[in-house]
């Protein structure tokens, strides 16, 4: 845990000449994962992904280096799952044709999709299917698909909530857009809990992760403090569907 800590920091000192801050959050990257310089070139490697061009039913995360990837599922139709900042007010769902043109750009930021998007329960998300792809920002990621978040674990739990709905399986494909400096060189090997991706899309370049472990598949719940449950509305959802609050 503290190696991951000692590389989020020194990835996030690199990520400050190329971030572009956020209006709320400015550069405390310990508070969001930020767009950056060249992140149009990373999402076209994505667009062009022969593995992304047919999907039709994604999750994206809310992070600010992937609304442009948001605003291109938007406009062109594509059914797009998004979680709140910290999961804290659930999942928004922006259906196929449901922006008005032009509004697009506006509506792939969180304020947008709280206006355009419709909040999900977890039986409205299990009844859109399952998700085609995921594609997560990151503060850092290893050349072995290992992926470091805020240091608070959302995408891990997203990803788990998915699988015990049956949303995603072991071989959902998972993209991160990330900048060049935020590619950790050094070899890493993934937890037990680790959800470890499959393609890192960079501006200078598409990293092919050969996954070799299986991705968790059940959340472990005494993992969890019920403040933490109560504090993410799905995860509480599920408790209580589980019979387990």
């Amino acid at each position: 845990m503290l190696a991951r800590r000692a590389i989020r920091e020194r990835i996030w000192s690199r990520l400050r000449d190329v971030a572009i801050p956020d209006s709320r959050f400015h550069m405390r990257f310990s508070e969001f994962i930020p767009d950056f310089v060249g992140s149009d070139a990373a999402l076209r490697r994505i667009l062009d992904d022969a593995r992304f061009i047919d999907v039709r039913h994604v999750f994206v995360t809310p992070d600010n280096s992937l609304a442009g990837l948001r605003q291109q599922l938007i406009e062109s139709g594509t059914s797009l799952v998004v979680s709140t900042h910290g999961m804290a007010r659930g999942f928004f769902w922006i259906e196929p044709g449901s922006v008005p043109r032009g509004e697009a750009r506006f509506a792939a930021w969180l304020d947008g999709l709280e206006h355009f998007g419709k909040p999900l329960s977890l039986e409205s998300l299990v009844a859109l299917g399952g998700l085609d792809a995921i594609v997560t920002g990151a503060s850092a990621v290893a050349t072995s698909g290992v992926r470091f978040g805020r240091g608070h674990g959302f995408l891990d739990l997203e990803w788990l909530l998915f699988r015990e709905l049956g949303l995603v399986e072991d071989t959902t494909p998972i993209w991160t857009l990330v900048h060049d400096v935020q590619v950790v060189e050094e070899e890493l090997f993934p937890g037990e809990r680790d959800v470890v991706l499959d393609v890192i899309a960079t501006p200078t370049r598409t990293l092919e992760i050969n996954r070799q472990t299986p991705r968790p598949a059940r959340i472990d719940w005494q993992r969890l403090m019920q403040t933490e449950i109560d504090a993410m509305p799905p995860l509480r959802e599920l408790q209580r569907v589980l019979g387990l609050a």
